[in-house]
């Protein structure tokens, strides 16, 4: 066989591998972004009814024994939901069975002993809880009743671990899906029925079906059956408390940040001005969301079971940021053109005015996601010193952009704050990575990111200054290149032809 055959047979197999890996992505993303989009329509359903069923203060009574609890449940829980994933992800890529299951007996010991602790947490301070939230002692056995419930949702959290973390996404979207409906169903007849006094049921209820339904679907994995010491349990579930904690206490100094904003807007502009931001700070987290979902629910176990091959990681990268971009952009210029329509379909004329804080949120987005194809890798090579310092570094700095964004510029000015932070963040995350894992984009993200930038930045111009006619038309223009940009990139990569025609022929 001559050099020039074995060259081309090498050079085949590649870019079959590189096909397959951005399939990969591609199907996680359209998995769990359909399941994000159904989620988020149930919750709007669900949350109608509720608003009707119970009235303001139902709904302020809920927000306070779940926001109570969830703070709780962020300082007991030692962010295993997330930090597993790394170690089962690793565990399942090594495919050493024995490996695997140590891992996984580890975590299940971890979570009972996390969710009983969150538990006897609650019971304790059940009469402080209810005086913080409620200003009086009437709501202490609501308290203790809700507590098993941080037992119940840290066993199920171990379970999605499970599912997330051996790639098992079908059955995993499956249980959201099923859960929300359920969810839904549960809820509706118990509020028309109880009225207020249901919200305690319902909040239990839930618990209880998130935890069957994740054990169903985990039970589906074969996983070896063995036993372990508390020593051994300790010494392999040591990173994920240590990561886990590391990440729970940057979620919770990002809320502090997120608090701190909000009450520097109410000193600014009185509650209104806090109720646009929140709007317009929800629509886009929900609207991006159905990318970032599935960046974080497939890209991370992904990453975190090739971390110990900087070549595969910076390969795995790459592609996960290409895909994104090329699904994100198309995404963000439709929201940047029909804003008004977007606003006034979810809330109302009252909030328009966070239109121009969407568009400059819009370009921050693509910062975002570039920069996030990038920062999963301290988490997956669990550097918990260095994962705290970036992002307590960071959420410093974006606060201070932020108060100073809207200081300037109001809403505007937030988000071209926001804009500019995640931007420094990207800035931040490649020099770090570079240095310490070699990374660096290579010329495919290169030419999709600019393409996609530019398209969306002469999107902003085009909304900004031209009359409304002009700007839907022009803006029309430049979606549709921009769309078909995406689609003529990810054929190249995907082939959705022969997709299509593997399908067809199965059918047959």
């Amino acid at each position: 066989m001559s050099e020039e055959t074995i060259d081309n047979t090498k050079k085949t197999r590649t870019e079959k591998k590189n096909t397959e890996s951005y399939r990969s992505i591609f199907k996680a993303t359209s998995l769990f972004g359909g399941v994000q989009v159904y989620q988020i329509l149930i919750e709007i359903i669900k949350s109608k009814f509720i608003a009707i069923l119970l009235g303001p203060a139902g709904v302020g009574i809920q927000g306070l024994y779940t926001s109570a609890t969830h703070l709780i449940q962020q300082l007991t829980s030692f962010g295993l939901s997330s930090s597993a994933v790394r170690n089962v992800a690793e565990a399942n890529g090594s495919g050493d069975c024995t490996r695997i299951a140590r891992v996984v007996f580890a975590l299940r010991r971890l979570v009972w002993i996390t969710g009983l602790l969150g538990m006897i947490m609650v019971i304790i301070f059940s009469p402080v809880l209810s005086k913080i939230s409620f200003g009086d002692n009437n709501h202490i056995i609501p308290f203790l009743i809700i507590s098993i419930t941080l037992l119940l949702l840290q066993l199920s959290a171990g379970q999605k671990v499970i599912l997330q973390g051996t790639r098992h996404l079908k059955l995993l979207a499956k249980s959201t899906a099923i859960g929300v409906t359920i969810g839904l169903v549960v809820a509706i007849p118990l509020y028309y029925w109880l009225g207020i006094k249901g919200i305690v049921p319902n909040i239990v209820i839930g618990a209880v079906t998130t935890l069957l339904l994740t054990w169903y679907f985990s039970r589906k994995i074969k996983i070896n059956k063995l036993s372990m010491s508390n020593k051994e349990v300790f010494q392999i579930g040591k990173s994920m408390l240590v990561m886990g904690l590391t990440m729970s206490l940057t979620h919770l100094f990002a809320s502090g940040s997120s608090y701190a904003l909000r009450a520097f807007i109410r000193m600014c502009d009185g509650v209104e001005a806090v109720g646009l931001f929140t709007a317009g700070y929800v629509l886009m987290t929900h609207y991006t969301g159905l990318v970032f979902s599935a960046m974080g629910t497939d890209f991370y176990p992904r990453l975190a079971s090739v971390n110990k091959d900087n070549e595969k990681c910076r390969e795995m990268m790459n592609q996960q940021g290409e895909v994104g971009i090329l699904i994100l952009a198309p995404l963000l210029i439709l929201c940047i053109v029909y804003i008004p329509f977007l606003v006034r379909i979810l809330y109302s004329e009252d909030f328009l005015a966070i239109n121009t804080y969407v568009i400059w949120c819009s370009a921050g987005m693509l910062f975002k996601m570039a920069s996030w194809s990038i920062s999963y890798i301290f988490v997956a090579k669990a550097e918990a010193k260095l994962f705290m310092i970036i992002e307590i570094t960071t959420a410093i700095y974006t606060l201070l952009l932020n108060f100073a964004g809207y200081w300037i510029g109001g809403l505007q000015g937030l988000g071209i704050s926001f804009a500019i932070s995640y931007l420094l963040y990207l800035c931040v995350v490649f020099m770090i990575a570079r240095k310490k894992y070699r990374f660096s984009f290579n010329s495919s993200f290169i030419r999709v990111f600019l393409a996609q930038f530019i398209s969306l930045s002469i999107c902003i111009v085009i909304v900004l200054l031209l009359p409304p006619l002009l700007r839907y038309l022009a803006g029309t223009m430049m979606l549709f290149f921009s769309l078909g940009y995406s689609i003529k990139e990810l054929n190249s990569r995907i082939d959705f032809k022969s997709i299509i025609k593997k399908k067809n022929n199965n059918n047959e």
